[in-house]
């Protein structure tokens, strides 16, 4: 299994300089620098690159580390809710122009991003502490919370007005096109910070697959491990989608893919989840670039491959309770 970790990091980490050089040299040509292809390199690709690279990780990171929390194989930001609430709140916002007057809207999505996905982690954690984790209901409270996300979405489609409706349907379209440096000041911290706090963390959630009782036997607190882990996947997932929108899927599929290969220890899992959400994206990035698709919606794409993906493994039997 060891040998087997190291293989797939050493994959995951060759796919993440692969990609990563791929984009930022698609306008290259060979003694063709000029003022212009630097303009392009750092104020559109690089960019591109740091958002894929951020949004993958953290998303699957959460995914990851929210499957243990709840003890739930199918906790994942969008499946739960908590994507749904981000995206609701900084809807509301992106649509009440006082708001949009207060406060720039650079600021105002990773804060109502914030508050929604928040907003929605709490409401999961009371579901699961009231009914012990009971899997099937923290998935329907999920279901709940995006139905109802969904329900009020669609009154602000009929209350926005045409170009606060543009708006509103391109960023909920999602992409990583839409992140430039002052986007990525406000938002990358949040995710690299979500990222790094949740892969510290990978030892002490490994005594939470006995148990809370053998947790605490451990010396560790599982009550304040979830909360706290819960709110750094909630923070980070709201970065992600105030930069990036909905993306579907990955978190759901990637850490179940990567414990069939890496094993259940979270201190290789994590790592593992982080570069692989990477890669992932940034190969749809490239996917994008070298097709000159750059309006091509990430979930789109992530959606399309990830649904078949899903149906297979429910219909192999592969889809087990990991905690």
């Amino acid at each position: 299994m060891k040998h087997r970790g190291a293989r797939v990091f050493a994959a995951l980490t060759g796919s993440v300089l692969i990609l990563s050089t791929a984009i930022l040299l698609t306008d290259w040509q060979w003694g063709g620098e000029n003022a212009l292809f630097w303009h392009i390199l750092l104020q559109l690709q690089l960019p591109l690159v740091l958002t894929a690279i951020l949004v993958g990780a953290v998303l699957v990171v959460s995914a990851g580390s929210l499957q243990v929390v709840l003890q739930n194989p199918l906790a994942d930001p969008g499946i739960i809710g908590i994507t749904s609430g981000a995206s609701l709140v900084a809807a509301g916002l992106l649509i009440l122009q006082p708001v949009q007057s207060l406060l720039p809207s650079v600021y105002l999505l990773p804060l109502g991003c914030f508050i929604g996905a928040l907003l929605s982690t709490w409401l999961i954690y009371r579901v699961a502490r009231r009914l012990r984790g009971a899997a099937m209901a923290v998935i329907l409270a999920g279901i709940a919370i995006s139905t109802l996300a969904g329900a009020v979405m669609a009154w602000l489609y009929v209350i926005a007005d045409a170009q606060a409706l543009r708006n509103l349907t391109f960023w909920l379209m999602g992409s990583l096109y839409q992140a430039d440096w002052l986007v990525l000041l406000v938002a990358g911290p949040v995710m690299l910070l979500s990222v790094l706090y949740q892969l510290t963390q990978a030892r002490r959630l490994n005594w939470l697959y006995g148990g809370e009782t053998m947790a605490a036997s451990a010396g560790v607190s599982p009550p304040q491990l979830i909360r706290r882990t819960l709110v750094a996947s909630a923070l980070g997932v709201g970065a992600a989608v105030s930069v990036a929108g909905s993306i579907a899927f990955i978190g759901l599929l990637v850490p179940h893919f990567l414990r069939q290969v890496v094993g259940h220890d979270n201190r290789v899992l994590l790592p593992a989840c982080a570069l692989c959400g990477a890669a992932i994206l940034l190969g749809v990035a490239t996917f994008s670039e070298y097709l000159h698709l750059v309006t091509l919606p990430v979930s789109m794409i992530t959606a399309t491959l990830g649904g078949p993906l899903l149906l297979l493994a429910l219909y192999r039997g592969q889809w087990k309770q990991h905690a």
